[in-house]
């Protein structure tokens, strides 16, 4: 009997002590709006693909019990479902753990930060704060405290859609700069062909051996195959005599005006005798300074170095032969070697080489390619704006010039404006083992990356892209929005088309209003996306005709801004709004 009686005490008592527990939580949850919460923002906002929050809080004295412990839990419920952030702990002064401590009497501080991914259903959404109060073995759930409605984002709209490069040159120049005039495509190419009359010393007679030379002979015949082929164009024959720059000046002016006479002579009877009607056009110089210069450059003459020197120090040619001449040691071989070449009439016949057709180009592109030059090729597809043609065109690249990373990285910059980033980047990799560090293949892995938002990479690629061109800035830009450095953003990209829309983002982003309307004003085209951001700019600054305006435009230049105003927040003050349904029904 007595044992009965102590087991029903201890009974009683343990039932007493949860009794007042529970009494105890509730008085906490009855109490739970004497708590104040502020977050910052005030509406949640998307950035670098994040939602942060930041919770301040206060709780009053005599609130808090010294045994109790709550769990707080921010969380962003949204059409999809529930998002949760990292819980964070409070406890009285009587719990023996790690958390922090709130006392009774004092009351204490909340201050939380959390982050969550962002995704698109949290843009209309509410941010709660879930509760849940312990003391002993009993646990009790708060009502949950509604903390803020929604989450800007306005940093997704952009637009993802960094610039391929295509590779129209072929190497790079003795500084490591790519030079894009190299190999690239011409048409019409400029050629020559240079054949030298010899003259005796103070004579301006044509020595007969002087025209049966084979130089002459290889002259001869270069303008009558020019004259008569299909492809080239035998534009002039120019004729340019010299004297060397020894002896008087005056002797010499006389002898290279007489070397042009014979020179014009023989080559129009040459001319004449091969059928060939072309302009001739002559010149005399007294003494040929830049040719002596030229061949003393190339020689081993002993005092060159001496003689070059005399050149750069005097100008009056009386002074240089003279200068020249107190060098004994050098000058005798100077005589024989130098000054004999430069007594001559130098005949130059300048011929351009006609190219294929477009015509032409475009048929064998697809028909037979091994018949076209690389700069051919590479030429053919400029000539259509139909991706399926170019990519047929720079396949037949890599098949023919298996060896040359321009196909391979053209053709995916091709694949990759189809979507196709995968094959986009195999084909890439290929131009990249075939020419590594090539900054232009490097901006194109970027864009691989970028588009598969691995940003850190891409902004390692496009930093080693330095020299590609434009594009490159452009690509970063993209990055920096995307990592929440809008003014870094604004910076980088250019005033050009393709790039207004981003780049009136990030100033958007960075609160620089006026600029980013500036930006969108100048647009030399409004699609959808600028007439998009302008409508936000309107509603920011409560411009709610305008607003109307630009976001009637967006729509309908582009119906998926429909569905996308009606859950943007930066729009929430007209959601109820008769006139904002009417635009978006």
């Amino acid at each position: 009997m007595r044992n009965f009686k102590l087991n029903y005490l201890v009974l009683f008592i343990c039932s007493t002590a949860i009794l007042v527990s529970c009494a105890s939580l509730k008085k906490m949850k009855n109490e739970a709006g004497k708590v104040s919460y502020s977050v910052v923002p005030q509406i949640l906002e998307a950035h670098n693909g994040k939602v942060d929050v930041a919770l301040q809080g206060r709780i009053p004295e005599n609130y808090f019990l010294k045994k109790a412990t709550i769990v707080a839990t921010p969380v962003l419920i949204t059409p999809e479902g529930e998002k949760f952030y990292e819980p964070f702990f409070l406890q009285g002064e009587s719990v023996k753990a790690n958390n922090k401590v709130v006392s009774y009497a004092g009351g204490g501080s909340i201050s939380y930060k959390g982050s969550i991914p962002f995704d698109y259903a949290m843009r209309k959404s509410q941010l709660t704060l879930k509760i849940r109060a312990s003391k002993g073995g009993q646990s009790l759930d708060f009502d949950p405290v509604k903390l803020a409605d929604g989450v800007i984002a306005t940093s997704t709209l952009v637009d993802n859609s960094p610039v391929s490069i295509l590779g129209v040159q072929k190497s790079k120049n003795t500084t490591g700069v790519y030079n894009a005039a190299t190999d690239k495509f011409q048409r019409i190419v400029p050629e020559k062909y240079v054949a030298d009359l010899i003259y005796l010393i103070n004579s301006s007679e044509v020595r007969g051996k002087e025209m049966t030379k084979e130089e002459i002979k290889q002259l001869s015949q270069y303008i009558s195959d020019a004259y008569k082929a299909d492809r080239k164009e035998l534009k002039k024959v120019e004729v340019s005599a010299y004297a060397s720059p020894d002896g008087a000046l005056e002797l010499n002016t006389k002898l290279s005006e007489n070397r042009e006479g014979s020179a014009s002579k023989v080559m129009e009877t040459e001319l004449n005798k091969n059928n060939v009607q072309t302009e001739l056009k002559t010149k005399y110089t007294p003494e040929d300074w830049d040719g002596f210069k030229e061949l003393m450059e190339k020689s081993t003459i002993q005092d060159k170095e001496l003689i070059l020197r005399v050149l750069s120090m005097y100008s009056d040619p009386e002074v240089r032969e003279r200068e020249i001449k107190n060098l004994s040691s050098a000058f005798s071989a100077v005589a024989n070697d130098i000054l004999p070449k430069l007594r001559r009439s130098k005949i130059t016949a300048s011929v351009d080489l006609i190219g294929r057709t477009d015509d032409e180009i475009g048929s064998l592109a697809g028909s037979d390619p091994s018949k076209l030059n690389q700069s051919e090729l590479l030429y053919a597809a400029t000539l259509t704006n139909n991706p399926q043609v170019q990519k047929t065109i720079y396949t037949n690249f890599t098949k023919v010039y298996a060896d040359d990373w321009r196909g391979y990285n053209n053709l995916g910059s091709i694949i990759l404006g189809s979507g196709d980033i995968d094959g986009a980047a195999a084909n890439f990799e290929k131009a990249d083992k075939l020419d590594p560090k090539n900054p232009i293949i490097q901006n194109n892995l970027g864009c691989i990356q970028l588009k598969k938002n691995n940003l850190a990479k891409a902004e390692e690629l496009f930093g080693a892209a330095t020299g590609a061109g434009k594009g490159v800035s452009d690509n970063l830009g993209i990055v920096k929005i995307m990592q929440g450095q809008y003014e870094t953003a604004s910076k980088l990209f250019n005033e050009q088309t393709e790039s207004v829309a981003n780049r009136a983002l990030a100033q958007l982003l960075n609160n620089d209003n006026n600029n980013a309307l500036r930006t969108l004003t100048a647009a030399p085209v409004e699609t959808g996306r600028i007439a998009y951001l302008k409508a936000i700019i309107a509603a920011r600054t409560s411009k709610t005709s305008v607003m109307y305006e630009n976001l009637g435009s967006a729509v309908k230049k582009d119906p998926a801004y429909r569905t996308l105003a009606k859950t943007d927040i930066e729009f929430a003050k007209y959601f109820d709004d008769q006139n904002f349904k009417l635009i978006l029904q």
